[in-house]
């Protein structure tokens, strides 16, 4: 899933100007495309290292400017941006949400309230 051109447009004036501070190097890797990396790395949960190379810039220049738009402030702007963009084609319907829902398997099936057998218990 990448930014579609709507969206796009959106977040546009929301990211900073870059700022060429010298000559040399290789050139800014544009704007959308590192936006789209860092998002599938949001999205997926995964690693930077496990971004897939050739179809997003390199996990330095994703991980690199995600920094620079952290300190910067620029993601509460597109978040706010992105839910106004969504709220106006009625796709979004917060009567009812979940915020969170965390499951964890008990060990080897057992219930967690049942107290430890005696040789496993803590000594003090």
């Amino acid at each position: 899933m990448r930014l579609n051109d709507d969206q796009w447009a959106v977040l546009t004036p929301l990211l900073p100007r870059p700022v060429k501070r010298t000559k040399r190097g290789r050139p800014r890797r544009p704007d959308r495309e590192v936006l789209d990396g860092i998002l599938w790395v949001l999205r997926t949960g995964a690693q930077w290292d496990a971004l897939p190379k050739g179809e997003y810039p390199s996990k330095t220049t994703c991980h690199a400017r995600f920094q620079e738009w952290n300190e910067q402030g620029v993601f509460p702007a597109i978040l706010a941006a992105l839910y106004e963009m969504i709220e106006e084609l009625q796709l979004l319907d917060l009567r009812e949400a979940f915020i969170d829902g965390t499951f964890s398997a008990a060990k080897k099936g057992a219930q967690m309230s049942v107290p430890p057998r005696r040789e496993r218990a803590p000594r003090s």
